[in-house]
């Protein structure tokens, strides 16, 4: 039978090798290339021809969601799910939005990522058991009368607030990684998500703002 060709794309070398190891075990599985980028994760989509892409999110450079919408512009049956540090429900949004297939938390059991590999090649979606019952539980709050979920756009977290005021006062992310003892690659998420959420395209913008 043919396998489920696969392309890794993170910029974490010990964990796309991890990956790549995982899938190896797997009988109807094959990495066929791996990416450090999202730029690159493009070229190699359009060279390799994968089923499946595994798309971290949060690298520098080109943003994942942008590259997913060029790979699926070009090739359409491609399948992408999303690897992901934060179980963020904009982050989810915007993965629906653009025709991710699953999105998957990086502290999920292993199993979990070859269930949803499957799935989506089999033209279905897969989510992290934990997000979804997020979801649910958010919906039924809705239906009790709770509170409704605000505009994509409109909601700033009071962390992305913090380093919205930072970036104003014109402090580099590496300063703002320092000032909240995050990593630089956090902070740089924190600012995609403000640059979505506030519809702007660079950091001008985003002062501005």
């Amino acid at each position: 039978m043919s396998k489920i060709k696969v392309l890794l794309t993170d910029d974490h070398t010990l964990f796309r090798q991890g990956i790549r190891t995982l899938l190896a075990l797997e009988a109807d599985m094959e990495t066929v290339g791996e990416a450090g980028d999202a730029m690159a994760a493009v070229a190699l989509a359009q060279q390799l021809r994968p089923d499946v892409v595994l798309m971290d999110i949060g690298m520098a450079g080109m943003s994942s969601f942008e590259a997913t919408r060029l790979i699926r512009k070009e090739r359409p049956e491609v399948k992408v799910i999303f690897l992901s540090m934060y179980d963020d429900e904009d982050y989810l949004a915007e993965c629906v939005d653009i025709g991710g297939s699953g999105y998957i938390l990086k502290d999920s059991p292993a199993e979990q990522l070859i269930t949803a590999i499957r799935e989506v090649h089999r033209g279905g979606t897969y989510l992290s058991p934990r997000l979804l019952t997020r979801l649910v539980d958010d919906f039924r709050m809705q239906g009790r009368g709770g509170p409704t979920r605000a505009p994509r756009f409109g909601t700033l977290t009071k962390r992305e607030l913090e380093v919205l005021k930072m970036l104003a006062e014109g402090r580099s992310v590496k300063e703002i990684a320092g000032s909240f003892e995050l990593s630089v690659k956090t902070v740089e998420a924190h600012k995609f998500n403000l640059m979505r959420k506030l519809d702007s395209h660079n950091k001008a913008q985003l002062v501005q703002y």
